[in-house]
């Protein structure tokens, strides 16, 4: 992850080596939050482009954190239901 800009109330992030699937997953749970007025993410390129996320909110750094660890939360339990079947 590479930072842009860190602002009070705008983050803008490079997700080096991820894809959609990253993205859209943190931009779905992002979107859920109160404190975030706006995020989106773009990709340049379909092949070689990475991944540009833009996040406006209150305190958007900490917005992201939330979201990692939700996503996280969410992957294991995806993966425990896989281990279970």
């Amino acid at each position: 992850m590479k930072i842009i800009r860190d602002e009070k109330n705008e983050l803008e992030i490079i997700f080096e080596g991820e894809t959609h699937t990253l993205c859209n997953a943190l931009r779905k749970i992002l979107l859920e939050d109160e404190t975030v007025k706006a995020v989106a993410y773009s990709i340049d390129h379909p092949i070689i482009g990475e991944p540009h996320m833009y996040i406006r909110g209150d305190n958007p750094r900490e917005s992201l954190k939330r979201a990692a660890k939700t996503l996280k939360e969410k992957s294991k339990e995806f993966k425990d239901l896989i281990k279970a079947v």
